[in-house]
């Protein structure tokens, strides 16, 4: 498969780089309608790509069949735009910790948070 990189529209520029979380098409009409806000959002016949902060997989273990792209280089012929934020000046990404959570929803997977995350520690 080749690999095409995301190209955001240039009225929302990444400052804080741009990674792309992808699942595959079946499940793009309900993540979308369930996430409480989305930025940009690329679909090709086969798979939905939301643009998400560069890092976005650190200390998180995306559910499979989800897909994690650094640097928004995902494994795709000809992905287009098909959602963009709402309103003028809005940021393109879609926050990374609701989409983990609906993505687990969705595919029937618990969370899993690596060991020492969100426990207190020398409590």
């Amino acid at each position: 498969m080749r690999m095409t990189r995301l190209v955001l529209p240039p009225t929302l520029p990444a400052t804080m780089g741009c990674d792309a979380v992808g699942v595959p098409a079946r499940y793009g009409f309900r993540l979308l309608d369930r996430l409480p806000r989305n930025g940009c959002v690329f679909a090709d016949t086969n798979w939905w790509w939301w643009i998400v902060p560069a890092g976005s997989d650190l200390e998180l273990i995306w559910p499979l069949p989800s897909h994690y792209a650094r640097g928004a280089c995902v494994p795709a012929v000809s992905p287009r735009l098909i959602r963009s934020p709402d309103t003028r000046g809005a940021s393109p990404y879609t926050p990374p910790i609701p989409l983990y959570l609906m993505a687990c929803q969705l595919t029937g997977t618990a969370p899993r948070w690596p060991a020492g995350i969100g426990t207190a520690q020398g409590a």
